[in-house]
């Protein structure tokens, strides 16, 4: 038994595994049509990192300051690949394999100590979530979701560990804030730790004071960053996407929240769910509540999605930052129960067959998930991209463009733009679904063209031919369409 130090042989062997999981995605998407990013708001980052460093303005369409990135953080760490001269994909595929690299290498270290430091559950954790395939995914996806995920697993588990540094995981989850701010749902996690955990009722208050403290230092400067140029203290993505997807609040809340809780059981997942159980059931008997605080936070941050914007789209890009508790805590308790050498016949036989059973599953949905991120990147690539060159190249540099998908048009289109989404032009939020108005208002603020998918806007597009149309085969193969172009008025 070697005890599980913080070496840097430890982290290598993460960096291996995140690379060799990439890798396979990278190739998929290579073979089939190209490089880039399976999600056009990939692009809205790359778009704020290039303004931020070459104008030196917080803006998506250039000299318009905008709320309309989801994560500061995410397009500042972008801005280093924009001065270097790095192609987008490749200094986000960077950042991806980092992000990756650390949340295998927490895991590795978390499920290494829970199991009485054996450097084998190390190995067990790097694999279970380096070729996890929601997380290969998000790695790649040019968004800061799998840099979430994995600080927050790193989050929780130094929560656990030293529960009395209140200041240090307040300030942490304020930066995490900069993230996303979803981020500041970890503070649901200390919360419980704290209210839970063995200190006397002065000692809990100090430390929950403490926390409060530490996070306002960094939140309270981000909601008057957003403030300051939206006059909002959240996003505009926060409020866009709410009211976009407004009409599935409609639906019964209990299908709501099994949209959301199913999602990281698709894969792997579904395996360890026994283990989830085991490990509840092991906490729940010995009473130690406190250790709760990263189911606590996981399930409170799927919830939330499901009151406030419940879409699973995208392979449920949205619940993927838990991901990595939920695998977590599947290993701890199921390798916590399984014994591979039991004498007892049926122990030895369930033990073995579980463990295979993951292995083959994990290792099924790892290629699924290359084929699928190959799709994705192909369908941004041959619709929102290519559309985006078409308008670059057949349009005066004077004409608005009025569209709902802006991340490819505002990287390569370089045309004044009319956000539909809401991201950069927060005044259409009241009736982003309003066919009507929405025509009204593009007439009002002289759009010139219309760049959409047919049936997105199908009032819009009734009796207008498109001036240009890509012809790809991507998008119609998935059940999708192709993205077109049309003259306004």
């Amino acid at each position: 038994m070697i005890a599980v130090g913080l070496g840097w042989r430890r982290l290598g062997i993460a960096l291996l595994a995140a690379l060799v999981g990439l890798g396979a995605y990278l190739l998929a998407s290579l073979r089939l049509g190209g490089m880039g990013f399976p999600l056009d708001d990939a692009w809205i980052h790359q778009t704020y990192a290039r303004n931020l460093v070459q104008l030196g303005q917080w803006a998506f369409v250039p000299n318009q300051p905008s709320a309309g990135s989801t994560s500061p953080l995410w397009a500042v760490l972008e801005s280093p690949g924009i001065l270097l001269g790095i192609s987008p994909w490749m200094w986000s595929a960077v950042l991806g394999l980092l992000s990756l690299a650390l949340t295998a290498w927490v895991g590795g270290l978390w499920l290494a100590r829970g199991m009485v430091g054996s450097d084998q559950w190390f190995w067990v954790g790097v694999v279970g979530l380096g070729f996890e395939w929601h997380l290969v995914w998000a790695a790649l996806s040019g968004m800061e979701t799998l840099l979430l995920g994995g600080a927050a697993l790193a989050l929780l588990w130094g929560m656990q560990t030293q529960p009395h540094r209140s200041l240090r995981w307040g300030a942490l989850v304020g930066l995490m804030v900069w993230i996303r701010p979803d981020g500041l749902t970890l503070g649901v996690a200390y919360a419980w730790l704290i209210l839970f955990g063995e200190a006397g009722l002065r000692t809990r208050v100090a430390r929950l004071s403490a926390f409060v403290l530490g996070a306002s230092l960094l939140v309270v400067p981000y909601l008057g960053f957003n403030y300051a140029l939206a006059g909002q203290i959240w996003p505009n993505t926060f409020y866009a996407k709410q009211a976009e997807y407004a009409v599935l609040r409609q639906l019964p809340l209990l299908a709501r929240l099994g949209g959301e809780f199913v999602q990281p059981l698709v894969g792997p997942g579904v395996v360890l769910l026994p283990g989830l159980l085991l490990w509840i059931l092991s906490k729940a008997r010995t009473r130690r509540w406190a250790d709760f605080a990263p189911l606590v936070w996981a399930s409170a941050y799927l919830t939330a999605y499901a009151l406030r914007l419940p879409v699973t789209y995208q392979h449920g890009r949205y619940a993927m930052p838990t991901i990595p508790v939920w695998i977590m805590l599947g290993l701890l308790g199921a390798l916590g129960w399984i014994d591979l050498g039991s004498q007892r016949n049926w122990r030895r036989i369930i033990s073995r067959a579980w463990l295979v059973s993951w292995l083959a599953v994990a290792g099924a949905f790892w290629l699924i998930g290359a084929r699928a991120f190959a799709r994705d990147v192909a369908v941004i690539n041959s619709e929102m991209v290519q559309t985006s060159l078409w308008v670059h190249a057949h349009t005066d540099s004077g004409d608005v463009i009025a569209a709902h998908d802006i991340g490819a048009l505002g990287y390569f289109g370089g045309r004044p733009i009319l956000d539909l989404a809401g991201l950069v032009n927060p005044e259409v939020i009241p009736f982003i679904r309003d066919e009507r108005r929405l025509g009204a208002y593009l007439d009002a603020r002289g759009a010139d063209y219309l760049m959409t998918f047919p049936n997105w806007y199908p009032s819009l597009t009734d009796d207008r031919a498109p001036v240009y149309q890509t012809q790809a085969p991507f998008s119609p193969s998935q059940g999708g369409e192709n993205m077109a172009v049309y003259f306004w008025p």
